[in-house]
């Protein structure tokens, strides 16, 4: 898999001042363009379009603090149909105008070329088992939140005590398939997961039955489902199994990501330091291994 990457980011330097086709470099890859936009996102912490435009801006920078060319044949070159819009593109990447930058010399800033390597560091094995589910749906409260990576989500954490323990207990009774009890469910993510995103979040169950009028719900595909099992700190923990399943887990596994909810059930400690967990992600198996 990671060879497989790397020649994408090759495939990607060779075409800077042409069409980069998803298409193309999930061929490369041998997955889906989900799976690799995610994937992309997790290993490099930014999305594959925000990458390709950085690296686009930096080789251009270079060009245009170089002078030999007009601006207009830099922005044609690089894809863009008109000066405005290479100027625009050009200043939210470096924070002044080609123009400018030209006749003052202007520093820029350079987006490195990326390249992915494998570092042994003998962390702990990852419990996994593969399972696949009929269709069913979540059903319980919803909102949309923004995504936090590290320590309590305050907004997740207000919306949950908003629902009410009356409530809770009375959708908890409604589960009647895995994962049992309250989970929760996240969806429509933004493609880099950058902090501050936002996501619709489901604190509910996951059932065969019909939702009550005045609950929400989100119907889920059926298919096979990857779940991971941990145990630690909260919420800790499971932030870093999140990261770890799609820095580790997948570019080791002939599996992919598709599209669906990521499920998590939760049972904390009484004094809500430690949790035991489990962790739903809908997969696939890799284009390769079909």
């Amino acid at each position: 898999m990671l060879e497989r990457l790397n020649a994408a980011m090759a495939h990607i330097e060779q075409h800077l001042d042409g069409e980069i086709e998803p298409a193309d470099l999930t061929k490369i890859v041998v997955t889906s363009e989900y799976h690799l936009r995610r994937l992309f996102s997790s290993l490099a912490g930014m999305p594959l379009s925000e990458y390709i435009r950085r690296r686009r801006m930096t080789v251009a920078g270079a060009e245009v603090l170089a002078g030999r060319d007009t601006l207009l044949d830099i922005a044609v070159r690089y894809g863009y149909g008109s000066g405005e819009a290479f100027a625009r593109a050009f200043r939210a990447v470096h924070g002044v105008g080609p123009g400018e930058a030209r006749r003052v010399g202007a520093a820029l800033h350079s987006q490195p070329r990326m390249s992915f390597r494998l570092i042994v560091e003998g962390s702990s094995s990852m419990r996994y088992q593969i399972v696949a589910r009929d269709g069913f749906r979540i059903v319980g409260k919803m909102a949309r939140v923004p995504l936090v990576h590290e320590g309590v989500n305050p907004a997740i954490a207000a919306f949950i005590r908003s629902i009410g323990q009356e409530t809770l207990q009375w959708i908890e009774a409604l589960s009647d398939a895995e994962p049992g009890g309250i989970i929760s469910a996240s969806v429509n993510l933004a493609e880099g997961r950058a902090e501050g995103t936002e996501l619709d979040y489901y604190h509910g169950v996951a059932t065969t039955g019909a939702a009550p009028a005045d609950l929400d719900s989100l119907d889920v595909a059926a298919g096979a489902w990857a779940v991971f099992d941990s145990s630690g700190a909260f919420p800790q923990a499971l932030q870093y199994l999140w990261r770890d399943v799609f820095t580790e887990w997948f570019p080791s596994n002939p599996y992919q990501s598709r599209p669906g909810p990521e499920l998590l059930r939760v049972q904390l400690s009484p004094d809500a330091t430690q949790a035991e967990a489990q962790l739903w992600i809908p997969v696939e198996p890799a284009a390769a291994q079909r």
